[in-house]
C-alpha cells in the first residue's frame, strides 16, 4: 500500500467494530469524494490561500443572510464576482483539441500573450482604483475622464486574450497558480468592483442611452468571464445556447418571422444584461441565498459524517432485502439530492458507494449507474428543498414557497415509489439476493444514534412552522454541528473551516450556470422572444392545453440537455410558461410541469448528465446507461400529466379526492413499471406487457371510468398469468 493510501485509509481504531459497509463508506468519503480529492491535490501556500478565500466567501454569505444585510445589487455582484475569482484560481482551462506538448515557439507565444493580457487587465484594474479613489476619498461621483473612457477597452481585450491563452496553452501543473488564471481572477475583481461602486447609478441608466462606456466594457468583461467559467465547469452545451441567445440580440433585424426584432446596440445590450432582468435576476438571486445556504448545509453533513449515517441506516434497514443496495440508493441519493441541488454531483457523491454495492449483488453496471442517476435526479423534485427548485419557482411566480412544497409532496412520493417498483421488479426478474447481514451495519446500534437525524427534523419542522427559509437552513446547519459533538467526528475549528471551504468549492458550478442562465433570461426579456414564442405555442396548440403541455415538455427537455436543472428551469419558465398559462393552465401546475421535465432532462438520452456521471463510476456505456435511467425514471414523464388532469394530486381538493388520486396513481405506476420490466407475478410476454402499459396509461386521467378500466385490465392479466404459470409458480412470482 502506498503512503497516500496509508494516509487516507481509516485508522484501525476507527474501523474496529464497523461493518464492511461502514468501512467502505468511510473509504468512499475519503478517497472518492471529488472535493476532498481536490483539496489533496493542492499543497503548500497555494492551498492555504485558496482555502482562506473559500472560507471568506462562505462566511460573507452567511453573515449577509443572517446578520448584516447588504444592498441587493452589491450582494449579488459580490456573489458572482467572488465565484468567478475562486473558479478561475481553482479550475484550470482545458483545450478544445488534443493537448500536445509545448514547443519553444509555443513557449514564446504563450509568454507574449500573457504579457499582453496582463498589461490590459492591470491597466483596467488601475482605472477602477482611480475611479474608487476619486469617488470615495475625493467625494466626486464622476470619475476621471481618462479612467472612464479608456480603462474598459484594455480590460476587455486583456480578458479576451487571457481566455484564448487558456484554450491554446492550458496550464499543465496545478501545484501553483496558472498565470493566465490569475489574470482572469484580477479581471473578475476589476469588473465587479466597478459595477459595485456604480451600482446605484447603474440601476438608473442600465440599458438606456445614458449608459456610460465604462458600464458597457465592465459588463462585456463580466459576460466573457461567466461564459468561460461555465465552459470549464459545466461543458459546452450551456455555453453554445447562451452564445446563440446573445447573437440573437444583435441579429434581430435580419431574422424572419417571429424572430425578427429591431436589434440593440452593444452599449445598451450589455449594460442591460447586468441588471436584475439579466445576470442579477432570479437565478442569481436564488444562487446567492438558498442554493449556497443548502450547499453549505450539505458540506456540514459531509464533514461531520452525519450524511454517512443516513446511508448506513438505509443499508441496515434494506441492504439485506432483494436488490438491497439499489433500494438503499433510492433513499440515500434521494435525500442528499434534495439538499445539494445538482444531479450529477450527487451521483458522484453517493454513487461511489452504492454503485459498487449494486454490482456486487448482481445488477449490471449500466443498471447500477441508471438506478443511482434516477434516484439522485429525483431528489430535486422532493420537498421541502427540491434542490432549490421550490425557491426559484417561488421567486419567478410569486407563489408562496410553502404552497409549492405542499403541492409537490404526492408527485415526488409517487416518483420514488415508482423507482422502488422498478428496482424490485428487476431484482425479482433476475432472482437477486441482498447483502449478507454480517456485512451490513447493525440496525439496533444505529437506532441509538437516531439523534443524527435532528438536522433534517429541525429543517423540516422550522419550514412548516413558518420560519424564513434562510433561518431554517441556518438552524439545520448549526444542528448538524451540534449533533456531531456526540460522535467521534466532532466538529471543531478545523472541521468547521473544512466545511466552509468545501461549501464554497461545491457551489462554484452553480454560480456559473445561474449567471449564464441569467444572460439567457435577460435576452428573452429584452427582445420579447418569450412572449412571441408563447403566441406561436398557442397557435400550434390551437387552444388545446394538452398539446401545449406536450410542446412544453419537449422544449423543457431539450433546453435541459447538458444544462443543470436550475438553469434549464429558469430558461424554460421564461420561454414557455406564459403561453401555457394563457391557455388556462393554473400557474402552479404549469411551472411544476415545466420544472419536472427540466429535472428529468438529466436522465433523458442522448445528453443525460446524471447518467453519464453514473456510467463513469460503473464503467458502463454512457448511452445505454442513459436509456436505462430513462426507463427507471419513467414515472416522472407520466406524473406531470397526472397532476394536470387531477389537481387533487397537488393537494388541491378534498381529502377523499386526494386519497383517490394518490391510490389510483400508485396502481397505474405499478402497472407501467411491470410493463417496462417485463415482470407481472412472473415473466410477462410482449402481449401482457402491452396490456400492462395500456392499463397504466388509462389511469393517468384520474377519472372513475378510466380507473375502472385500468383496474379491470390488471385483474384480467392477473388471472391470465395465474392460469399460464400455475398456482405455485404464480405464488413464487408474487413473493
Amino acid at each position: 500500500m502506498s503512503n497516500a493510501q496509508h494516509k487516507h485509509s481509516p485508522k484501525p481504531a476507527e474501523s474496529e467494530g464497523k461493518s464492511a459497509i461502514e468501512q467502505e463508506l468511510a473509504r468512499a468519503n475519503v478517497d472518492n469524494d471529488p472535493v476532498a480529492a481536490n483539496q489533496r491535490l493542492f499543497t503548500g501556500s497555494r492551498n492555504l490561500v485558496i482555502a482562506a478565500m473559500c472560507v471568506a466567501y462562505t462566511v460573507f454569505h452567511l453573515l449577509v443572510m443572517n446578520v448584516y444585510p447588504l444592498e441587493t445589487w452589491a450582494y449579488r455582484l459580490t456573489h458572482v464576482g467572488g465565484g468567478l475569482l475562486l473558479g478561475f484560481l481553482l479550475f484550470g482551462s482545458q483545450p478544445f483539441g488534443e493537448d500536445a506538448g509545448p514547443t519553444q515557439r509555443e513557449g514564446l507565444m504563450s509568454k507574449a500573450l500573457l504579457v499582453l493580457a496582463g498589461a490590459g487587465v492591470l491597466y483596467g484594474l488601475i482605472g477602477v482604483v482611480a475611479i474608487w479613489i476619486n469617488g470615495t476619498l475625493l467625494g466626486d461621483l464622476m470619475p476621471p475622464a481618462w479612467a472612464m473612457s479608456t480603462f474598459g477597452i484594455p480590460l476587455t481585450l486583456g480578458t479576451s486574450v487571457a481566455i484564448v491563452h487558456g484554450w491554446v496553452f492550458p496550464h499543465r501543473g496545478r501545484m501553483q497558480f496558472a498565470p493566465g488564471d490569475v489574470v482572469l481572477a484580477l479581471a473578475a475583481i476589476a469588473f465587479t468592483a466597478y459595477l459595485i461602486f456604480f451600482a446605484r447609478q447603474l440601476q438608473l441608466r442600465a440599458g438606456m442611452p445614458m449608459a456610460l462606456p465604462g458600464d458597457m466594457w465592465s459588463a462585456i468583461t463580466g459576460v466573457l468571464l461567466i461564459i468561460e467559467l461555465t465552459r470549464r465547469l459545466a461543458g459546452m452545451a450551456l455555453v453554445i445556447i447562451a452564445g446563440v441567445f446573445v447573437a440573437y440580440a444583435f441579429a434581430g433585424p435580419w431574422l424572419p418571422g417571429i424572430f425578427e426584432h429591431r436589434g440593440y446596440d452593444v452599449k445598451r445590450f450589455f449594460s442591460y444584461i447586468f441588471t436584475d432582468n439579466g445576470v442579477l435576476g432570479a437565478p442569481i438571486a436564488i444562487s446567492s441565498t438558498y442554493i449556497i445556504l443548502f450547499v453549505v448545509f450539505a458540506a456540514f453533513l459531509q464533514t461531520t459524517r452525519v450524511g454517512e449515517y443516513f446511508v448506513n441506516l438505509a443499508f441496515a434497514a434494506a441492504g439485506h432485502r432483494r436488490g438491497g443496495p439499489a433500494k438503499v440508493a433510492i433513499f440515500a441519493s434521494g435525500l442528499m439530492g434534495m439538499i445539494n441541488g445538482t444531479s450529477a454531483g450527487n451521483v458522484v457523491a453517493t454513487g461511489s458507494l452504492t454503485i459498487p454495492m449494486m454490482k456486487k449483488v448482481g445488477y449490471r453496471p449500466q443498471t447500477s449507474a441508471a438506478v443511482e442517476a434516477a434516484a439522485s435526479t429525483g431528489g430535486q423534485i422532493m420537498p421541502p428543498i427540491m434542490g432549490a427548485g421550490a425557491f426559484i419557482m417561488a421567486e419567478i411566480t410569486g407563489i408562496a414557497y410553502m404552497d409549492i412544497v405542499y403541492a409537490a409532496i404526492i408527485p415526488a412520493v409517487i416518483y420514488f415509489v415508482s423507482v422502488y417498483f422498478m428496482v424490485d421488479l428487476a431484482a425479482k426478474k433476475a432472482n437477486m439476493m441482498g447483502l449478507p447481514r454480517d456485512q451490513l451495519p447493525k440496525l439496533a446500534k444505529l437506532a441509538k444514534q437516531i439523534y443524527l437525524f435532528l438536522p433534517i427534523v429541525v429543517l423540516i419542522y422550522a419550514l412548516f412552522a413558518g420560519y424564513s427559509v434562510i433561518r431554517c437552513g441556518t438552524l439545520a446547519m448549526i444542528t448538524a454541528a451540534v449533533v456531531s459533538w456526540l460522535t467521534p467526528h466532532r466538529m471543531g475549528p478545523k472541521q468547521l473551516i473544512q466545511a466552509l471551504d468545501n461549501g464554497a468549492r461545491m457551489v462554484l458550478q452553480l454560480v456559473a450556470v445561474c449567471a449564464t442562465a441569467g444572460i439567457i433570461v435577460g435576452v428573452i426579456a429584452l427582445t420579447g422572444i418569450g412572449s412571441r414564442f408563447s403566441t406561436v405555442l398557442l397557435a400550434l396548440a390551437d387552444q388545446s392545453q394538452i398539446l401545449a403541455l406536450f410542446f412544453a415538455m419537449v422544449v423543457s427537455i431539450i433546453l435541459g440537455m447538458g444544462m443543470p436543472t436550475t438553469a434549464a428551469y429558469a430558461v424554460a419558465a421564461s420561454v414557455i410558461a406564459p403561453g401555457v398559462i394563457n391557455l388556462g393552465v393554473a400557474p402552479l401546475t404549469a411551472h411544476l410541469f415545466i420544472f419536472y421535465f427540466a429535472v428529468m432532462s438529466a436522465i433523458t438520452p442522448p445528453v443525460a448528465l446524471a447518467a453519464y456521471a453514473g456510467s463513469a463510476l460503473a464503467g458502463s456505456d454512457p448511452i445505454r446507461t442513459s436509456v436505462e435511467s430513462f426507463k427507471i425514471g419513467l414515472a416522472a414523464f407520466v406524473v406531470p400529466y397526472m397532476f394536470f388532469y387531477s389537481p387533487a394530486m397537488l393537494l388541491n381538493g378534498g381529502w377523499f379526492d386526494i386519497a383517490h388520486i394518490a391510490a389510483t396513481a400508485l396502481v397505474g405506476i405499478y402497472l407501467l413499471s411491470c410493463a417496462v420490466q417485463g415482470w407481472f407475478f412472473g415473466h410477462a410476454n410482449a402481449a401482457v406487457r402491452a396490456a400492462l402499459g395500456a392499463g397504466g396509461l388509462t389511469m393517468i386521467a384520474g377519472g372513475w371510468i378510466t380507473d375502472a378500466i385500468g383496474v379491470g385490465i390488471a385483474v384480467v392479466l392477473v388471472l391470465i398469468q395465474r392460469g399460464r404459470m400455475g398456482a405455485s409458480d404464480f405464488a413464487r412470482g408474487a413473493d
